[in-house]
């Protein structure tokens, strides 16, 4: 078991299912005290239990991001468990496909609370206490959507987008305290939320896919995995995209 992550806390959000979950898993198994956030109490019990029993540490905090102060109140609980955290993956995020004219304002509020402000009030809460410890480090999952016109996904590659430019603007505010923060923006990956769509389709995404393939999720969690140890000390404000090609080509 590689151990680049050994004493660090993360807090990893979304992460009873899907890309959320792989990033816990490979977190855990590179030495951090894994905190798993979700709405799902049993399915958070079941990530906990999958990691301990791999040999790994993690514990299950609820929550529920598209309120302020669920997202508040994450920080605060995380936070007391080992009394700090030191890796923030910003992972939950929902996705309804709609055009404008399909996408109601309640859809449009809801998108925001968890994709755009969740992210912000968690970094508000965690990164002055990483600043203060003279380092931390932020991983936003994005989505090559964001730097893509969507005529199918309009808020969502608006909220993407958004992260992305938080990413960058909390770079220049954070980085000379030794608090990195960095995006993974995936392609096409088959989760739970994707895998019909995606395998429905598959010969179709495939062709728009240098790789030939679609991803998987762990393939994602290895891209933060990188950022969050301390082998990336130099990388600051980048965007590490995990889709196969699709953006290159």
């Amino acid at each position: 078991m590689s151990s680049s992550l050994t004493g660090k806390t993360a807090l990893v959000t979304g992460s009873t299912s899907g890309i959320g979950r792989a990033v816990a898993d490979l977190l855990a198994e590179r030495g951090a005290h894994v905190i798993v956030s979700g709405r799902d109490a049993g399915r958070g019990a079941q990530a906990v239990e999958a990691i301990r029993a791999a040999g790994g540490k993690a514990d299950f905090v609820q929550a529920d991001l598209t309120s302020a102060d669920g997202a508040r109140a994450l920080a605060r609980e995380a936070s007391a468990i080992t009394g700090r955290i030191d890796v923030l993956v910003n992972n939950a995020g929902i996705f309804p496909f709609a055009p404008t004219a399909d996408t109601t304002e309640e859809i449009l509020d809801t998108v925001y609370a968890v994709n755009v402000k969740a992210p912000f009030l968690l970094v508000a809460e965690l990164a002055p206490a990483m600043a203060a410890r003279g380092g931390g480090a932020i991983v936003n999952i994005s989505s090559v959507v964001a730097t893509r016109g969507s005529k199918d996904a309009v808020v969502y590659a608006l909220s993407k987008a958004a992260l992305d430019n938080l990413s960058r603007s909390w770079t220049a505010e954070f980085a000379a305290s030794g608090v990195r923060v960095n995006t993974v923006s995936p392609g096409p990956i088959v989760t739970e939320g994707a895998r019909d769509l995606l395998t429905a389709n598959r010969d179709a995404f495939e062709a728009r896919v240098p790789a030939g393939r679609l991803g998987e999720p762990r393939e994602v969690a290895a891209a933060v995995a990188f950022l969050a140890a301390d082998e990336a000390g130099f990388v600051h404000g980048a965007n590490l995209t995990a889709d196969g090609g699709f953006t290159a080509a």
